[in-house]
């Protein structure tokens, strides 16, 4: 793997910090810093994962409101009665097919 060299700026605190797990774990600080920004760019990756999700959910809503709102509900009994029917021809199938 090509490394860039880069020359980045640190509060000391912050330097304190990344020099103490560097040392912690045997490593070098720039080892330490590379996981620092390859952690950074999947969780922001993620991060604009779950953005766009929520942002389809919340049209998924939108238009199944506006759906509503133009056709009204599917009653219940009617959605079952489907049901029923459906069960009943899978039923039907099961046993033409089995004579």
């Amino acid at each position: 793997m090509a490394l860039y060299r880069a020359q980045i700026l640190l509060e000391p605190e912050q330097h304190r910090q990344l020099a103490e797990i560097a040392r912690e774990q045997g490593r070098t600080l720039s080892e330490v810093m590379r996981e620092i920004v390859r952690d950074y760019f999947e969780r922001n990756r993620r991060q604009v994962g779950l953005q766009q999700a929520m942002q389809a959910i919340e049209a998924l809503t939108r238009m199944r409101k506006r759906l509503q709102e133009q056709h009204g509900l599917l009653p219940a009994d009617l959605l079952q009665e489907a049901r029923d029917e459906r069960l009943e021809d899978i039923e039907r199938a099961w046993l033409d097919s089995s004579n």
